[in-house]
Parts: C-alpha cells; structure tokens; sequence
C-alpha cells in the first residue's frame, strides 16, 4: 500500500492532507465546543434588556460601536479584558460590529453608570466633549416595544434552548398569555434604574407602568461586562 502511494505523488498529498486535516479536527473540535459555551456566571437577557438590545439595534448603535475586544494590549489596556465566545452564547444576533466611530462597549457596565448613560444620550457633548455623536432626546419620550422583546425571548428559549429558569428570569411559558407576568418583571427592573435618573418626564412615565426606550437602553448597556 505504502510503496503505491510513493510512486503517486498525487494520491499521497491527499492521503497526507487527510490525515492531517482529521488530526487538526480531532485537535481543535473539541476545544471550540467547550470555548463556545457559556461562561461562568453569564445569563440570558431580562425581557428589559432585551428590549434595550432592540432599541440599540433599532437605533443603529451597533454601527459605530463594536462589542468585540481583541488581544491586544492597546485594547485590553482601554477596555478591560478581551472577549470570550462563551460570552456571547446568548446573543442573536451577535453586535461584534468592525467599526469603532465611537469606543468599544463590551464591557460599558463595568465602568459606566446609569446617570452617566442618561446624560451621554440626552446631550452627548455634557460628559464627552467634541463627541460627534448625535443626541437621542426620542428614546427619553417614546415608550420600549415590550411585546416584540417577550416574543424573542420565547423564541429563544423554544428554538434555541435558552435557559429561561434561572432567578430574575422572565417567566415565560410557551405563549404569549405569559406576557403579563414578564411584564411585571420588566416594570419592576424598570423602577430601578429610573429611580437612578433624573429626568422626571421618565420618572413619571415609569410610574405609569409605561417603559421609555431610554430606560431599556440602559438596562442593556448596564448588562455588558
């Protein structure tokens, strides 16, 4: 067999590329699915973050911000650790983003407040001069599609096996006649951050029951880290 191959030099490349190539994936296959699980201590989106995610997608954030942090010094210096696969095991879509407009935000919530992304997003000169970011007064005034975020969710934990059980969860069933109780859940997250901020036309909305978008904006970006 061995002395057939030697007199074909073609056969043998291919036989040496297969051989390599199946080691490669005996190699690497394994080490890829455990990278890709989740991270310890990471957990699914609230229904409020979630719906924060819309609204930065809605919103175009994700094209002048990435979510994705290399290894490299210059970056690990300015943003903090770099990204893991595992930490993304939730995220559908994933927001790596290639362009850096504005700074990298993958782990804006470690080092950013809830009064701080308030004012950056009613005026973003007021805590970073010269920013060429625009100002998104809208968000402060118009109200969180929650239904569209309660039925990603569902689809997440129905399609995708997300684990929809841990504490602080949303508590979804397998319709949308578990909305209501999601949505009290979202409320309750809601209260939180509003009582943090300082525009009262927010504060008063939330006391309402009703959920601005700026509200869910930070519930997401204070979720990043």
């Amino acid at each position: 067999m061995f002395h057939w191959l030697e007199k074909r030099p073609f056969f043998f490349s291919v036989g040496v590329f297969l051989v390599i190539a199946f080691a490669g994936l005996i190699e690497i296959v394994p080490d890829f699915a455990q990278a890709s699980r989740p991270v310890a201590g990471t957990k699914p989106y609230t229904l409020l973050q979630i719906a924060g995610r819309q609204t930065y997608i809605k919103d175009s954030c994700n094209a002048c911000h990435s979510q994705l942090i290399r290894p490299f010094k210059s970056e690990t210096d300015r943003y903090g650790p770099y990204s893991l696969s595992g930490e993304y095991a939730y995220d559908r879509p994933f927001l790596w983003g290639s362009k850096r407009t504005g700074p990298d935000l993958h782990r804006v919530g470690e080092y950013r407040t809830t009064d701080w992304h308030e004012n950056h997003m009613w005026e973003p000169t007021s805590v970073v001069p010269g920013s060429i970011m625009p100002a998104y007064k809208h968000m402060f005034h118009q109200n969180v599609d929650l239904e569209t975020a309660y039925a990603e969710a569902l689809t997440d934990k129905i399609v995708f096996n997300v684990p929809y059980d841990q504490p602080g969860m949303p508590k979804l069933g397998n319709s949308k006649e578990d909305f209501p109780a999601a949505q009290k859940m979202a409320l309750e997250e809601a209260k939180k951050i509003a009582a943090e901020m300082k525009n009262q036309d927010v504060k008063d909305a939330v006391a309402r029951g009703e959920i601005p978008e700026i509200v869910a904006l930070i519930a997401y970006l204070n979720s990043l880290h």
